[in-house]
């Protein structure tokens, strides 16, 4: 849920709450100031009434009967309400009601059935009429529950309207004020999209909000150590790949020079042996012939090794000599079951020689995989070099379904992913159409120079 709304909504709810509690106690203020005004009207009257019997008791006449509520009439009395007189000698009662009830409701009736059920307006005020200590008789006043109803529902209209007015101007305030407050919120997503995305030299801005301005240094601290270490990682990464190039560039030369030679001699005493045999002893030419394929046979794995592990053309005559002679290789290993394809465009002398390396290492590598895993019957190698980067992509038709990253990766891509990793390129997996794997590896020349230097 939005953080803004959340918050809103809160107080949207908690502002409606205290303006429950303020009408509850607006309507029972309310109540109680129709009661206290029953009670002094009573009180009132009361009075009135006992002034008449003193003039009465002294003698003096009055033009009306006891009790005379033309005084009370005349005087505005409230709207509503009636007045009982009550002898106590069991006589006859006099009343009077003062205005008329509403006729027509103009509130809901389930304000009312509340109100009666919480208040109960209309309470009588029972008052005592006395003389000289001795009790004339009892003043009933019965004010209008309908007025009350009517007044308590005004004020609770009047108290509403101001209320949603206050609420709906502080939702906005805080509306905006929680706006701005959370607006370094989106900056810090955005960067931390953009750190997640690998731009690690993206920094966040200071903000003037101190929990902001701490979670943005944090994040700034987060992001420079994680690229120091990416950094350190990718230059031990680039001196393991340039170690691993000089032990096998060392072990290709131990081989060719070392046992190349002595299974040439080997292979050349073997030829002796068998013309001595032929003219001496012809027994012993079957033996000779045996060393003679033995030796043959360890020449054949001796040159496959070494084109595995330094070939002789990419010291002399390149990359591109040496992808031809890889793409030859393969094509004639397999018996015509699978078909390599050689696509170069651009200058491949115009590389450094460690992305040259990295670049042949990195296709030596995929039609491997290809040709142990892939069951493919047509694989494409295209090598693309421009000014910016060298991007070499391959390509195969075989039962690749689903990314190898997706479930269990091999060694070979690892190896891959970190060679190209190392030198700051960017590697891309991507399942042709119908089956079959891409493998794009992107080189930045930029970089590769720098680091080559």
């Amino acid at each position: 849920m939005n953080l803004q709304l959340h918050l809103l909504s809160r107080i949207a709810v908690l502002a409606l709450l205290c303006l429950a509690v303020i009408a509850g106690y607006s309507l029972f203020q309310s109540h109680k100031q129709a009661e206290r005004n029953t009670r002094q009207m009573a009180e009132a009257i009361g009075k009135q009434l006992e002034s008449q019997l003193l003039l009465i008791d002294a003698g003096m006449g009055l033009s009306n009967p006891f009790p005379n509520f033309e005084f009370w009439k005349q005087s505005g009395g409230q709207p509503g309400v009636c007045v009982v007189y009550a002898p106590a000698d069991d006589g006859n009662s006099r009343s009077l009601c003062q205005g008329t009830k509403p006729s027509d409701a103009d509130w809901p009736a389930s304000f009312e059935n509340v109100y009666r059920w919480i208040f109960n307006p209309g309470l009588q005020a029972v008052r005592p009429i006395a003389s000289k200590d001795r009790v004339h008789g009892s003043l009933t006043v019965t004010p209008s529950a309908e007025l009350e109803i009517t007044d308590a529902w005004n004020k609770t209209l009047s108290l509403m309207a101001l209320s949603t007015v206050t609420v709906l101007a502080i939702c906005l305030l805080v509306y905006l004020s929680i706006s701005r407050a959370l607006r370094p919120a989106q900056t810090i997503v955005a960067g931390l999209e953009d750190l997640e995305s690998g731009h690690l030299d993206f920094r966040l801005p200071p903000f003037e909000l101190d929990e902001w301005h701490r979670i943005a240094s944090a994040i700034n601290q987060l992001a420079a150590s994680q690229q120091q270490l990416l950094n350190e990682r990718r230059k031990l990464a680039v001196k393991l790949i340039d170690l691993q190039e000089q032990e096998r560039r060392y072990l290709a030369r131990e081989l060719h020079d070392e046992f190349g030679q002595c299974l040439a001699a080997i292979n050349a005493v073997a030829s002796s042996i068998k013309q001595t045999a032929t003219l001496q002893c012809p027994d012993l030419m079957a033996e000779a012939d045996h060393i003679g394929r033995i030796t043959a046979h360890m020449l054949d794995g001796v040159r496959d090794l070494l084109g595995r592990l330094r070939p002789a053309e990419f010291d002399e005559l390149g990359l591109a000599a040496s992808l031809n002679s890889l793409v030859a290789g393969w094509n004639g290993r397999n018996g015509g079951k699978t078909r390599y394809h050689l696509n170069i465009v651009g200058d491949c002398d115009s590389l450094p020689e460690a992305l040259a390396v990295a670049l042949f290492r990195i296709a030596q590598e995929c039609l491997t995989n290809i040709a142990k895993h892939a069951k493919a019957s047509s694989v494409g190698i295209s090598l693309t070099i421009a000014d910016e980067a060298a991007v070499l992509t391959v390509k195969d038709d075989g039962v690749a379904r689903q990314q190898p990253f997706a479930d269990v990766a091999g060694i070979g891509l690892l190896g891959i992913r970190e060679r190209v990793t190392a030198l700051h390129g960017q590697l891309r997996l991507e399942i042709a159409e119908p089956h079959g794997l891409i493998v794009e590896a992107r080189l930045p020349m930029a970089i590769m120079t720098e680091t080559n230097a």
